[in-house]
């Protein structure tokens, strides 16, 4: 590059020097240095944008004020790092793990399982009444009651009950019970109620509260 560099200002110059720049960001290394200066330095115009590798790296030079680009020190001359005691002993990632640390490895995580908080799980549940009509007045309600009761579903408990004065003598069965939302369709209870024929006229539901 520095038999290129009497020849910048020449297209051939500037090919080369583009093509170099195609895959590197400086002219050395992976940061400015003064062999960048050296070559800045005897570009006397900017260059044209169809060296477009070489057109941006002028401009970035370009960037740094003379007093940074004063303190750019030789390409390659940067110290190379010396190893700390704690990078000297780091665990070799790729290595095979000793039982020992197998077993350590299992008890920490065994540890950390029995120290993580427990969700609560919230199961959403609500209470139904019924309204149920019976189909004629000589109707056995209770007879009728057992039969509500014998509707078995999971996440269904049926609790109080009880009898209603509708009109002339008339009576109509009021039930209630707790069910799961999740498992429990008040549309398919329903209708399995409403099903019994030749005891039910109808069923509504009168009360719907959630009690969690």
């Amino acid at each position: 590059l520095n038999e290129m560099a009497d020849k910048f200002n020449l297209d051939k110059g500037f090919a080369e020097l583009d093509k170099h720049l195609l895959d590197e960001s400086y002219i050395h290394g992976y940061q400015p240095s003064k062999a960048d200066l050296d070559v800045f330095s005897k570009i006397k115009d900017q260059p044209d944008n169809k060296f477009k590798n070489v057109f941006r790296w002028y401009k970035h030079i370009s960037s740094y004020s003379d007093t940074e680009r004063s303190t750019w020190k030789s390409a390659g001359t940067e110290p190379t790092p010396e190893p700390t005691p704690e990078l000297e002993e780091e665990v070799d990632l790729f290595g095979e793990e000793t039982p020992e640390e197998i077993q350590a490895r299992e008890a920490l995580a065994v540890d950390r399982l029995s120290k993580a908080p427990v969700k609560k799980v919230v199961i959403a549940k609500s209470n139904i009444i019924f309204d149920v009509k019976p189909k004629k007045r000589e109707t056995d309600l209770a007879e009728l009651e057992a039969m509500v009761r014998a509707i078995q579903m999971e996440g269904l408990e049926w609790k109080a009950s009880k009898l209603e004065d509708v009109a002339y003598g008339i009576q109509k069965l009021q039930i209630s019970c707790n069910v799961v939302d999740d498992l429990v369709s008040t549309d398919e209870l329903e209708e399995r109620i409403t099903s019994f024929d030749g005891y039910v006229s109808s069923v509504d539901i009168i009360g719907f509260n959630k009690i969690s």
